[in-house]
């Protein structure tokens, strides 16, 4: 059975990334799982999705905690344990990961003993907007790594799964999921099917223990107010809005009250201010600024530049 994990951000595509390439196995006649795993979270926030796939009946059931190929489209989730990348990695696994930097320095960062590859053609994009492709980009990497979906399979597929976003999001799709999988040639079936778990190995869940505690005790901590504050949501963004205050109207109410997230605070003359370590990314302020005084640009920049300008 092939154990495949998806993990990225909310808005870069791996709840489609894992329904592509289990639609690809099943075209290729196998028997197919694939689900994504989230809450209620917003652009930017860690999920992950997942894949089985067999010539036999799958009986197998929840998040996959031993997988065979590991998918990260976006490296900075790697140092966030909430994210849980690296759960569950053994030493026949295969962590593919978006990223910049060398397979060489992930090994050593991780003192990981698999093998780590790179996801083709990773660079500083000008067009933003391509950030949405990178979701095809993986399944057209993972769909070679497998070696067992053929490359008809797999532009069926995403055909099959885009099909109601039009004739012009498909093609690109395609061509970044088609480009990744001939790249990724020099690793055809890299990725090997894992035997079944047997019973006998059966890992117990991470329990964590909560000390009782009497009510007067921990009841003014479970109700208190306010207390999302120490949850740095700003960590899931990819990118950050910046205000420039040159064009900005002042006009107060628009970017702070269409902020989903209360993120955007006004001082007494009326000027907006971002508050970096609980804004998440979704851009809604930039689409509803009325002076487009609010500009997008990617987090790595904007933490080069050292903050806002």
């Amino acid at each position: 059975m092939y154990r495949i994990r998806y993990h990225g951000r909310g808005g870069q595509g791996m709840k489609t990334a894992s329904r592509i390439l289990g639609t690809a196995f099943f075209l290729e006649g196998f028997e197919v799982q694939d689900a994504p795993r989230y809450g209620a979270e917003r652009r930017g926030a860690p999920i992950f999705a997942y894949v089985r796939a067999s010539r036999k009946p799958i009986n197998e059931r929840g998040i996959i905690r031993r997988p065979d190929l590991v998918v990260v489209a976006d490296d900075t989730l790697v140092s966030i344990p909430a994210a849980g990348v690296l759960s569950g990695l053994k030493e026949w696994t295969i962590l593919l990961i978006s990223t910049t930097e060398t397979p060489d320095v992930w090994k050593k960062r991780l003192n990981f003993a698999g093998q780590v590859l790179k996801l083709p053609e990773v660079a500083e994009v000008e067009d933003l907007l391509a950030l949405r492709f990178v979701g095809s980009a993986c399944t057209g990497a993972a769909a070679r790594l497998v070696g067992v979906i053929s490359r008809d399979s797999l532009e069926e597929a995403v055909r099959e799964e885009l099909t109601y976003l039009g004739e012009g999001v498909i093609q690109k799709n395609l061509d970044k999921a088609l480009e990744a999988y001939d790249l990724m040639g020099d690793h055809a079936a890299a990725v090997r099917e894992a035997g079944e778990i047997p019973a006998d190995g059966y890992e117990k869940p991470e329990w964590v223990e909560l000390p009782f505690e009497e009510a007067r005790i921990s009841a003014p901590a479970i109700h208190g107010a306010a207390t999302s504050v120490e949850v740095k949501t700003g960590l899931w963004r990819t990118m950050r809005p910046v205000i420039d205050y040159g064009p900005c109207n002042r006009c107060w109410w628009v970017c702070s009250t269409f902020c989903p997230d209360s993120a955007i605070s006004v001082d007494e003359q009326g000027t907006p201010h971002i508050d970096y370590e609980h804004c998440k990314g979704c851009m809604i302020c930039v689409a509803q600024c009325p002076s487009h005084a609010i500009q997008t640009i990617p987090e790595h920049q904007a933490e080069i530049a050292g903050g806002q300008s």
